[in-house]
């Protein structure tokens, strides 16, 4: 078979996603993730003296958390099958990569397993985060100091 005649009968056999659909499924657990996250920063403020800008970080590290047991107990798949991009988006996306990649690999052992692939999914999450995160500061401090913005 060569590969129009092959490409044709892909496309014939091959169910058409209901993009609408999908995109409202993604909006409606991602803001729902959002929604919680917004909750328990509120949380923070209300009951340990947070201010809204010092909340953020152990919002984030509680969603992280919160995520990771999910993964563990096997219902994050489940939410990711049902929001598609709309789980995988925040935050709770790479506590999930996290931890489903040591699930994967726990059969191999705690340091060549766990240890050597924890961060294989999440790496470059965790790459290109920094890397972007140092081109926004080096852009901000060049506006700065030239006086287009202040600080």
């Amino acid at each position: 078979m060569d590969k129009k005649k092959y490409a044709k009968l892909e496309k014939g056999i091959t169910p058409k996603p209901n993009l609408l659909k999908n995109c409202l499924k993604a909006f409606l657990v991602g803001g729902t993730i959002c929604l919680i996250a917004q909750f328990i920063a509120l949380f923070y403020m209300t009951f340990f003296d947070f201010t809204e800008r010092t909340a953020n970080n152990p919002t984030v590290a509680t969603m992280i958390f919160i995520a990771m047991l999910l993964t563990g107990f096997g219902a994050y798949k489940k939410i990711g099958q049902v929001g598609g991009a709309g789980a995988a988006v925040p935050i709770t996306g790479f506590g999930n990569a996290v931890v489903s990649a040591a699930i994967e690999h726990r059969s191999e052992g705690y340091v060549l397993g766990v240890g050597g692939n924890i961060f294989k999914l999440a790496g470059s999450v965790i790459v290109y985060g920094v890397f972007s995160a140092f081109l926004v500061a080096l852009v901000k401090t060049i506006l700065v100091k030239v006086g287009v913005v202040s600080w």
